[in-house]
């Protein structure tokens, strides 16, 4: 989700000061993409756009801005990493600073329920005499650039934003359903990784001891029912492997693309026998993933069981982004 909406929102309400700091343009090797942001308070921040010294000294120009009033309400700089920054990789971004104040709270509202609903929207600027002015639009995203500069791609060189351009920065953030079932030690760590990830995370058990923040306990025929439900992710974990089977079963029915369920081969085994004598195709068996998570991550730990599932899900998100997504975030390695 876009955060920066409800965090600037969430620094307004409380009468404080903030700036939001977007990357307009990168060039060559950076430590994140066109797009990364931060908000910047008088003491403290969110988000970042790598990290070094390009963040702090983009936060601290962020907190001159803040320090002082009735100045310009934006600003476009030019930092070349390596030779002004003396950061190794060497690349060259264009940043946006923009003061944010009572003013821009009914478009960041706006913001926050477009990310909040999983909906594309783009952000369009028109840069004044020191002021601009902000509007929001649905947009698809799939098409023509993430961020313009009067119509034409945003550069990190060359002529810079000026008064009377316009920036237009799409903003779209794959977050795909997910719905684990299961509150054990596996559960539980999975859900704290998660936390900070791009999913949707919707969170199950049977058993009302278990009950935990964000956790729904449910009866194991409704959570049969909620794990046929068409979703992007099913990841299967309880106390109860003949829970863990029906579970399966449902989901393998539906037209969930990815079901992974905790266990061994051997189980995994059991399993697929069981659900090709109830009929279920090789398609739909193939879409089961058991032992769950990445391969090769060794440790029998809910921790690195958590990270293993958490980095396969990753893998399996980029592979769903369009090609020109997953060549931008690459970029930034």
């Amino acid at each position: 989700m876009d955060d920066w909406a409800a965090d600037g929102l969430a620094r307004l309400a409380r009468g404080e000061h903030a700036a939001l700091v977007t990357l307009l343009a990168v060039e060559g090797s950076t430590p994140r993409e066109a797009g990364a942001w931060m908000v910047v308070g008088p003491e403290d921040q969110s988000g970042s756009i790598g990290g070094g010294n390009l963040e702090r000294i983009a936060a601290d120009q962020a907190r001159r801005m803040l320090a002082t009033p009735g100045g310009p309400a934006w600003a476009v700089q030019d930092y070349p990493l390596g030779p002004l920054l003396a950061q190794c990789c060497g690349g060259r971004v264009r940043l946006l600073i923009e003061r944010l104040g009572p003013t821009d709270q009914a478009w960041l509202a706006e913001a926050r329920r477009f990310a909040a609903e999983d909906k594309p929207f783009r952000r369009r600027l028109r840069l004044g005499e020191g002021d601009r002015c902000c509007a929001l639009a649905p947009d698809d995203c799939a098409a023509g650039e993430a961020i313009t500069l009067n119509g034409r791609p945003a550069g990190a060189r060359g002529e810079r934003p000026a008064a009377g351009d316009e920036i237009s920065l799409a903003h779209a953030t794959l977050r795909p359903r997910l719905a684990l079932f299961g509150a054990g030690h596996v559960g539980r760590a999975l859900t704290a990784v998660l936390a900070s990830l791009p999913f949707r995370v919707s969170w199950y058990d049977s058993r009302a001891e278990a009950a935990a923040p964000g956790l729904v306990i449910a009866g194991p025929e409704d959570l049969v029912r909620i794990a046929g439900a068409d979703r992007e992710h099913v990841l299967v974990m309880t106390h109860d492997h003949a829970l863990d089977y029906a579970l399966v079963a449902a989901a393998l029915r539906g037209a969930t693309p990815h079901v992974g369920l905790i266990g061994s081969k051997t189980k995994k085994a059991r399993f697929l026998s069981r659900l090709r004598a109830e009929g279920l195709d090789e398609a739909a068996l193939g879409r089961l993933l058991c032992p769950i998570g990445l391969s090769g991550l060794a440790g029998k730990a809910p921790e690195i069981i958590a990270v293993a599932v958490a980095a396969d899900l990753l893998i399996r998100r980029q592979a769903a982004q369009p090609a020109a997504a997953r060549e931008a975030a690459l970029a930034g390695l």
